[in-house]
């Protein structure tokens, strides 16, 4: 995702990210949108770094407990650019140009080694000259190798990694499952997916074929291809007897990112099917509801009292028709239905951020502004809703979005945003509930009576009287959460004019050739003066034809 070739241009220019200078060479591209996601893993691995040595003291206190071996209990101390015998083994899997493989040699504090792999020979010369550029040969070592061989080949105990990055262009589902048996118990997996096309719901056939699950459209389409994901990971680690502990899972720009935890447990494994599940998704007014795969029931004994029992789910949680609208309903997942955030984590990472040297991180300001919506989001709640969707469906006009949020709150339920988007609305409230309060909206600002037609969800949602009639005038004081009221950097606007994930890199498929966008372009004016009409007609289509060729989808 970090490099590609552009052989049109000869001219050599340096690249400055943070701490990393990168040596272009004229032909490397450089992606400024990514940086927001290298800055925040280079935050998240130095945070993880620092639980894991305290994880590690704890454990060396507990085997010492009369303080044999004089463990006095206190951390050591870690400087970035620096080599530790006792610090973490990275592995880039897919480095193209060595940014990233360089950034965290220059801003981690605590690493042993870190391996920058790349399958192109010209991706890893490229390494090599950066990192001898920016002085870090004794922390990165260059690796000319298909990444999943590299992989597999490293899942001896002493091989092992104790975090991965995978950060291919489009699906990293391929890499997974190397992934997971190469890492350190307890190591950390750096996941990136850019096939949002193919997670949010575009083509669910090859969302299957990829990822093993479903996906459904709807304005929830980028948390759900999170935990499409997690699913995924969890999937692949079970089969070895392991399991995943998600620390940090977050959606931004074309992109999703994934900081996971994989432990080895063959007992937790059997939890996964609790942490699954499937959803329906209304066709008329789009409510969800989950169904989950498993549960666990209290089965305790005299030597085991937290023993469970697990079971299977009675279902399904919907009848054949919508209970509000009467429409049928879709089906997808399953998904990852557990929590997708550890808040104790994120806690550490706000903190973390907000001291030096993270604290002038370029994206700082973009990265506390998400993660203090992040850590306002209900745990326990999957999916959300938008509040204009809803008023959408029913054809209302759109309702304040902080006095539908008091409405939820002064009856007692919880609600929260989402980070993936600005209207959200993330609450453990029923879809009954959701309805009444639009209902009470209704009332005051009521819709045209011509939008009331039979068999359409307007007017088998609103023609119900509420229930209950819901505060909707005084402002809950809980309705405006810190994250707004403060005026963080919550929602950014597209970075660049030419925002998105780009073209396939010619660098990483290792073809010393010019990309066919600039091969022919303006190739029928070339020749014009060349050619005779026919010809002209005929290379037309073939323009037309090359150019079908070339799109390039998400």
């Amino acid at each position: 995702m970090e490099g590609s070739t552009d052989n049109n241009s000869t001219a050599t220019k340096n690249i400055t990210e943070n701490s990393a200078e990168i040596i272009s060479g004229g032909h490397v591209f450089y992606n400024p949108v990514q940086e927001f996601n290298r800055d925040l893993s280079v935050s998240v691995l130095n945070v993880y770094f620092k639980r894991l040595q305290k994880e590690r003291l704890e454990q060396a206190l507990k085997k010492n407990k009369n303080n044999e071996n004089n463990v006095d209990g206190q951390e050591k101390t870690y400087v970035p650019g620096q080599k530790y015998e006792d610090g973490m083994r990275i592995l880039e899997a897919l480095s193209a140009t060595g940014l990233r493989s360089i950034r965290y040699a220059k801003e981690i504090a605590g690493v042993r080694e870190i391996i920058a792999n790349d399958l192109s020979q010209k991706a890893v010369e490229s390494i090599k000259e950066n990192i001898k550029h920016n002085n870090v040969e004794h922390l990165i070592i260059p690796s000319h190798a298909n990444a999943m061989t590299l992989m597999y080949l490293s899942t001896e105990h002493d091989k092992r990694y104790d975090a991965i990055d995978l950060d291919p262009y489009g699906c990293p589902n391929m890499f997974i499952d190397g992934a997971v048996q190469s890492i350190r118990p307890g190591g950390l997996l750096l996941v990136t997916a850019t096939d949002m096309a193919v997670l949010a719901g575009n083509t669910p056939e090859a969302c299957f074929v990829k990822y093993g699950s479903v996906p459904l459209r709807n304005k929830s389409c980028h948390e759900m291809a999170l935990r499409i994901l997690l699913r995924a990971i969890e999937g692949h680690a079970n089969r070895y007897g392991k399991y995943i502990e998600p620390l940090l899972c977050v959606s931004a720009d074309f992109y999703i990112r994934i900081f996971v935890r994989v432990h080895v447990s063959q007992a937790t494994c059997k939890y996964s099917i609790c942490k699954q599940s499937m959803i329906y998704q209304c066709t008329g007014c789009e409510i969800l509801t989950l169904q989950p795969l498993g549960v666990t029931k209290p089965n305790p004994s005299e030597n085991a009292p937290d023993r469970v029992k697990f079971g299977l789910p009675t279902g399904p949680q919907v009848g054949p028709n919508c209970a509000h609208c009467g429409h049928k309903h879709h089906l997808g997942g399953p998904i990852w239905s557990a929590p997708i955030h550890d808040k104790t984590f994120v806690r550490e990472l706000l903190d973390e951020i907000q001291k030096e040297p993270l604290s002038k991180l370029g994206t700082n300001r973009r990265l506390v502004g998400m993660l203090s919506v992040v850590e306002e989001e209900l745990d326990d709640v999957p999916l959300y809703y938008s509040l204009d969707k809803l008023c959408c469906v029913v054809k209302l006009e759109i309702m304040p979005i902080l006095k539908f949020r008091s409405a939820l709150l002064h009856a007692g339920y919880k609600v929260s945003f989402s980070h993936a988007c600005k209207n959200s609305i993330k609450t453990n409230a029923p879809a009954s509930v959701v309805w009444d309060i639009l209902r009470c909206w209704n009332v005051t600002n009521p819709v045209k009576k011509d939008r009331m037609l039979d068999g359409t969800p307007v007017k088998e949602i609103l023609c119900v009287p509420p229930k209950i009639q819901y505060e909707l005038n005084e402002i809950h004081p809980d309705a405006n959460p810190d994250s707004r009221k403060n005026a963080l950097s919550r929602f950014p606007g597209n970075p660049t004019a030419h925002w998105g994930p780009g073209t396939r890199a010619t660098i990483m498929i290792g073809e010393d050739k010019i990309a066919k966008s600039f091969r022919n372009q303006n190739k029928n004016k070339k020749q014009k003066s060349t050619s005779s009409p026919m010809e002209e007609g005929e290379e037309q289509q073939q323009s037309k034809h090359l150019k079908l060729e070339e799109e390039p989808s998400l």
